[in-house]
């Protein structure tokens, strides 16, 4: 099961992810969830890094993607992540089995 956590600061705005795990759906490099949780994940990190310019921390591994901002939270950052964070819930609707999603205050 893929594993993603939404982090959100104290004033409700999102300042990063954490995201784990395989769906294991499909054989591997066949698998539309992960295939889909991936794009998301790995879009809004490079909009926030690339496009954006802000400062985060990031570890990329087999079945490991999280991201954390070094500075607070804006509208902009906060507009990338509320549109990977749609499509993880649409994912999720469509496969409870193989994705679960979770905030957590930190």
């Amino acid at each position: 099961m893929i594993v993603a956590e939404i982090y959100k600061d104290k004033s409700g705005k999102m300042s990063g992810f954490s995201i784990s795990g395989h769906a294991n759906t499909a054989p591997h490099g066949y698998d539309i969830y992960c295939a889909g949780v991936s794009t998301l994940t790995q879009s809004a990190l490079l909009c926030i890094k690339n496009h954006l310019k802000r400062d985060i921390t990031f570890e990329a591994e087999h079945g490991i993607l999280n991201m954390k901002l070094k500075t607070p939270p804006d509208d902009l950052t906060e507009a990338v992540f509320q549109t990977m964070t749609v499509g993880l819930v649409e994912i999720e609707k469509l496969a409870p089995q193989a994705v679960k999603l979770k905030f957590v205050k930190k």
